[in-house]
């Protein structure tokens, strides 16, 4: 098994102005395009599962399944446990793990699922040969991530632009690539994947209330959370060029005309071998698994 390797450092942390966005995600909303492959028996690893409502989500579609939800962080799993536990799934189990070196034999999972971890990791073509190596023949990887370069909105509020080349410097400056979604197909490339399929999607946020949620967690954020101290630290801001910054969310939220969208990049890779529902050719779909758990 590989050696793990020191991880970039997570430019976001998990301050309550970070879960407010990460609570919010669904299978739904941040995994549309692995759905149609999910099958009620599949055994899934959910990678950087944070507060766990993905990976709840993705366990109420395997019921006959187990879905095992991992994150680089132990504090954050706690809540994970208690997402599942609220919702009453038994099928699911939290642990702790880094994805460049996973503690899973080869051919584990049929599914192996990622969001929003590649654009934070060391060196995501080791997290992708990592993820396919615990892969069952058959199953699927399957990695969305943002792309910073490519979010767009309206009106150019003076200070949004500000935002944006902060945060990515910041997030360079941690190890991380913010542009990573248009780059996930050539990771998994270099990764040694050979059945990739890339695709697209968006977060649109334009009604009253997406604009005052979307403006006020990132005016938070801006001031109050481990991006903050990282960005003030590494001389890449002031702690009143960051209130400007947050000004300058607050002032586009306010905004009637206003409209942001998330540009994510996905792939969906297929290990060879095996056949659609992730299973080795011949072999007996498991019931949910303990070893896997």
């Amino acid at each position: 098994m590989p050696k793990a390797q020191e991880t970039a450092v997570y430019t976001h942390g998990h301050h309550e102005s970070v879960l407010r966005s990460h609570t919010w995600r669904t299978a739904a909303n941040s995994a549309a395009y692995l759905l149609g492959s999910l099958k009620p028996h599949m055994q899934i690893l959910d990678i950087g599962c944070g507060p766990g409502t993905i990976t709840a989500d993705l366990a109420a579609l395997v019921p006959q399944g187990h879905v095992t939800g991992v994150d680089h962080a132990p504090g954050i799993l706690e809540q994970a446990r208690a997402t599942a536990d609220e919702r009453g799934l038994a099928n699911v189990g939290f642990e702790v793990a880094d994805v460049h070196a996973l503690p899973y034999p080869d051919d584990t999972f049929c599914v192996v699922h990622a969001h929003q971890v590649l654009q934070h990791v060391g060196d995501p073509v080791q997290a992708l040969r990592e993820m396919l190596r615990v892969t069952r023949p058959g199953g699927y990887v399957a990695v969305r991530d943002s792309d910073y370069a490519a979010m767009t909105w309206y009106p150019a509020v003076a200070g949004m632009d500000d935002w944006l080349g902060l945060y990515r410097r910041v997030a360079r400056a941690n190890g991380g690539e913010p542009d990573a979604g248009r780059r996930l197909r050539s990771w998994a490339l270099a990764a040694g994947f050979t059945d990739v399929t890339a695709t697209s999607s968006t977060w649109t946020f334009s009604t009253p209330g997406e604009r005052a949620w979307w403006s006020g967690l990132w005016a938070d954020r801006t001031v109050a959370s481990a991006y903050a101290d990282l960005a003030t630290r590494g001389g890449h801001a002031t702690a009143e060029q960051l209130h400007a910054v947050a000004a300058a969310w607050r002032e586009w939220g306010r905004r009637e005309d206003g409209w942001f969208a998330v540009l994510h990049g996905e792939i969906l890779g297929r290990k060879p071998g095996g056949d659609e529902t992730g299973e080795a050719e011949g072999e007996e779909p498991e019931a949910a698994a303990g070893s896997a758990a």
